[in-house]
């Protein structure tokens, strides 16, 4: 099982925001895209309950499912799996693409854009999507004054199965470009990428795009040894849909889709890479039959997982560390979801234990975060919410 970001036709929410679930029980209509519940069994946040929010609709675009900031800049930037990267400002979606690939990508379920970062500087722009053979691309384009030019691609990477192509991209607290690849596809691991330091598959990269065609640093683990792609920055991963960096400590969170039995979320502290996340001798904190060769002892285990299909779930989603400051309790809690289920919850910190219900976001595709440290709920169904205090 793979992120199953499907194509077909799905039913948005119609309202602008909503505070509780809707009883649609014989209306024939779909439930709303996003719900919102209170924290803790009582209803009540305390002091180790995560606080009551609401999902206000922000924004409607095709099949979202990435976002990204620029320096000095208010527009939010939002990739479409269908090809397009939209800018909106102030809840309005401009009405010209800022890249348009739709005629470019391919289309499968996990393919098309993916991915969006820019550049520290604000200068340059990069998207990560997959061509119309299924292979991925990291390209770059120059951007000012809202156009982006001089196209370019950085790193390219061939796939051997349409699925379990990572997808994400984000800028490390290093300055450092962080490249987000699944292990190729088809199920179980059948080539071994996971933990063949050979090959760039199964990995997340660290690299310095500002190069011909980029840079690699001197300090990546695995820079000079023998039989191992310099640009791997951490490896033993099977889908890492979606990671996040911690705005105050510079920890990576990373959501890392499962097999057939659990979901995981990896955390990495700020500069320690090497790590090795266990697939596919591990599957979370299980050994996953059929994996490779070793007994995974110097792997590193996840610190939330749940149970794949429990509930509907199927693809974790990984979101930020809230750093805002307009929802009081919610600091220091780990935002994450599901696509299939939809839940939307906050952990403790450091992630110890699932964490509290927040709500629920049909389709949730991805999470975004403001230049205030305010965060956004992104659903493939269309809808892009911003997460705010109930009132």
């Amino acid at each position: 099982m793979g992120l199953a970001l499907l194509s077909a036709a799905l039913v948005a929410c119609s309202s602008a925001e909503t505070t509780g679930s809707a009883d649609s029980a014989g209306s024939g209509s779909a439930p709303p895209a996003a719900t919102a519940s209170s924290a803790g069994p009582t209803g009540e946040a305390g002091a180790n309950t995560a606080p009551k929010v609401r999902f206000t609709e922000f924004a409607q675009l095709d099949m979202p499912v990435a976002m990204a900031l620029r320096e000095d800049d208010p527009t939010l930037y939002i990739a479409e799996q269908t090809g397009r990267l939209r800018a909106v400002t102030d809840g309005k979606v401009a009405e010209a693409p800022v890249v348009d690939l739709s005629g470019e990508i391919s289309t499968g379920n996990e393919q098309g854009l993916l991915g969006v970062a820019f550049h520290p500087d604000g200068k340059f722009l990069y998207l990560n999507w997959t061509d119309r053979e299924g292979h991925t691309h990291i390209t770059e384009w120059a951007f000012a004054g809202g156009k982006a030019t001089g196209r370019r691609d950085v790193l390219t990477q061939r796939q051997p199965y349409a699925n379990h192509n990572g997808g994400q991209l984000a800028f490390g607290p290093d300055g450092y470009l962080y490249i987000a690849l699944g292990d190729g596809g088809s199920g179980g691991d059948p080539q071994g990428n996971g933990q063949n330091l050979d090959t760039w598959l199964g990995k997340i990269l660290r690299i310095d795009p500002r190069g011909t065609p980029y840079k690699v640093p001197r300090d990546n683990p695995f820079v000079g040894r023998q039989g191992a792609k310099p640009e791997i920055w951490s490896y033993g991963l099977r889908n890492p849909w979606r990671f996040t960096f911690d705005a105050k400590t510079g920890d990576m969170w990373i959501g890392d889709v499962g097999q057939n039995a659990w979901e995981e979320v990896d955390v990495e502290p700020k500069g320690e890479g090497g790590r090795n996340y266990g697939w596919n001798l591990k599957e979370g904190t299980h050994p996953f039959e059929g994996g490779g060769d070793g007994d995974g002892g110097d792997t590193v285990d996840p610190v939330i997982e749940y149970p794949l299909g429990e509930g509907g779930n199927c693809s974790v989603i990984a979101g930020y560390v809230y750093r805002g400051e307009k929802i009081p309790g919610l600091e220091g809690r780990f935002v994450y979801g599901d696509f299939c289920a939809g839940w939307v919850k906050a952990a403790p910190p450091g992630g110890s234990g699932g964490g509290d219900d927040l709500g629920t976001v049909e389709q949730l595709s991805s999470f975004g975060q403001g230049h205030d440290g305010e965060l956004y709920a992104l659903s493939l169904s269309g809808p892009v919410y911003r997460i705010e205090a109930a009132p």
